[in-house]
């Protein structure tokens, strides 16, 4: 295979960060959705909680071992709408998973070799957990542009 440039490194990098970024803020949602989550659905939220935790620990030594400084979490994060009950953090919950398999749809663009591997995982478990919270698919998960109304006409369980 051949080396890469340094434009391409710097691609790798760059995508690194972002979902690192994405990473942060669903660690933060997440702590919002298992602050309203009815009781049967916690253990669910506190699964994925732990998943984004575990990848935003791999995606900082990813960046550090690339050279480069990671994106530091911010003290709070906008949320897309308000979060009063258990029916919106299961909603929030879902736009957390497509906006972390979007970043991860670029990272797998432009990575090569082991990272375009994590982070075709990465985009399989989001789009994954997606579809649990939302109770249906989306085609091309991870690809706003080709991404239509949801398959499943189910309405999410709270």
């Amino acid at each position: 295979m051949s080396e890469r440039t340094a434009e391409e490194k710097a691609a790798e990098l760059t995508a690194l960060q972002a979902a690192l970024a994405a990473e942060h803020a669903a660690v933060y949602g997440y702590g919002v959705v298992g602050g309203r989550i009815r009781e049967g659905r916690r253990t669910e939220a506190k699964a994925a909680y732990d998943a984004h935790r575990a990848r935003r620990d791999a995606l900082v030594r990813e960046v550090r071992d690339l050279g480069g400084t990671p994106v530091a979490a911010s003290a709070a994060y906008a949320l897309p709408f308000a979060v009063p009950d258990s029916a919106a953090a299961v909603r929030l919950a879902a736009e957390l998973e497509d906006r972390v398999a979007g970043v991860y749809s670029d990272l797998v663009r432009a990575s090569t070799e082991g990272v375009r591997g994590t982070a075709t995982e990465a985009l399989r478990e989001a789009a994954v957990r997606a579809v649990r919270w939302r109770g249906g698919s989306v085609p091309f998960p991870g690809l706003a542009e080709r991404a239509a109304t949801p398959t499943a006409s189910a309405t999410p369980t709270a």
